[in-house]
């Protein structure tokens, strides 16, 4: 991927852009300001508008692309995307600026579909002023008087399926699916399973509706808990003044054997669209918009929430922003990629339908397991006619 200012095209001053972000001042507030400092910079404006978060990762991209010209998008997309075309293929990024996977993410079949502006994954966080202590590994959690670690979850059900793959991964399995008729084995699966109930219970009822923002902030607005074991985490909490309490970030917790920690990367790219006219000049602000200055500067100064990685490394000493970059370094540099494949969108849709049950309604490990495969196989068969 080549700087700004040196391609071949100048982006055209007048030029009205229009972007789709979702609704956050992590992905809202920085992209107005980045784009306020390219119009100074350009003469190209660029409008931002916002979906929920939860409509940043169901929302097909193929219907945005016909409207917007620039979409922050999340990379279990990409299988979809390619199929489609509604992205262009962009440039490879040159030069070891990937962190925890985020460039390879959104690589689809050798093509490169969106460019990582956000990189993030679970994380534990705490409240350093009411955690005492704060468990290391999943056995912890998992013994009698887990009680006095004050753990909330977000247990929204993507997020619990989400928080399901962190565990496995941890377990080793980081090949998924593991075969024709099962997702997962029938041990890491039912154990990751018991590892949620846990978290559960150690937590408010409500958490089944609770998403990580939901969680975030009641961690840094009330004292009612004092962390939360796995999430995705958000940089702002962690800056001083953002909120009542700042949070920091801290390792996700492992399983004592085989003490592997292998989050799943979340994070957001950036893409541009392939069904509007002006891409090349959409293309020229991607571009700029993801490179290490900006990244370091306008963007991260106006709450976001940096992917390059010579950003993190440059800034995670930085006081307003080591709570998050210094503290989840080690966790997002092992970061674990998703399926991406073009069922898995809708697998986990229809997952995601019967999780609350099986926390509400206390189902078996085992007999929730079978569901999620019998899903599964049936979303593998779709798929392959």
């Amino acid at each position: 991927m080549e700087e700004h200012g040196k391609g071949e095209t100048r982006p055209a001053a007048g030029t009205k852009l229009i972007g789709m972000t979702w609704d956050h001042p992590r992905a809202y507030d920085s992209l107005v300001a980045a784009s306020e400092a390219y119009r100074e910079k350009t003469g190209v404006s660029i409008t931002w508008e916002k979906r929920s978060l939860q409509a940043f990762a169901d929302v097909p991209i193929e219907g945005l692309a016909k409207a917007y010209d620039l979409i922050i998008l999340d990379h279990p997309h990409v299988g979809q995307i390619a199929e489609s075309g509604c992205l262009r293929s962009l440039p490879p990024m040159a030069g070891d600026v990937s962190l925890g996977g985020s460039v390879e993410s959104y690589v689809w079949k050798g093509e490169t579909w969106a460019w990582p502006i956000d990189a993030a994954c679970q994380m534990a966080v705490v409240r350093p002023d009411l955690a005492s202590e704060f468990p290391r590994t999943w056995d912890e959690i998992m013994a009698e008087g887990a009680e006095r670690f004050g753990l909330l979850t977000p247990l929204l059900p993507v997020d619990a399926f989400d928080t399901m793959l962190t565990l496995l991964a941890s377990m080793g399995e980081e090949h998924l699916p593991v075969g024709e008729s099962e997702f997962c084995s029938r041990e890491g699966g039912e154990r990751a399973l018991r590892v949620l109930k846990r978290l559960y219970r150690l937590g408010p009822g409500e958490a089944v509706e609770w998403n990580p923002i939901r969680v975030l902030e009641a961690l840094s607005e009330t004292d009612e808990f004092s962390g939360s074991p796995c999430l995705f985490g958000y940089i702002n909490y962690a800056r001083p003044g953002f909120r009542k309490n700042p949070l920091l970030y801290v390792d996700l917790p492992v399983f004592a054997m085989p003490g592997w920690r292998r989050s799943i990367l979340g994070g957001a790219g950036i893409g541009v669209s392939s069904m509007r006219e002006n891409g090349d000049v959409a293309q020229d602000f991607a571009a700029w918009v993801v490179s290490e200055p900006v990244q370091s500067g306008v963007y991260l100064e106006n709450e976001g929430q940096p992917a390059h990685l010579d950003t993190w490394k440059r800034m995670r000493t930085d006081p307003r922003y080591a709570g998050f970059l210094d503290g989840g370094f080690e966790t997002i540099r092992m970061a674990w990629t998703r399926p991406r494949d073009h069922w898995f969108l809708h697998f986990v849709d229809d997952i995601c339908e019967i999780f609350p049950d099986f926390f509400r309604k206390d189902r078996d490990e085992a007999a929730f397991l079978s569901d999620l495969n019998k899903l599964y196989r049936h979303h593998i068969a779709r798929d392959s006619k």
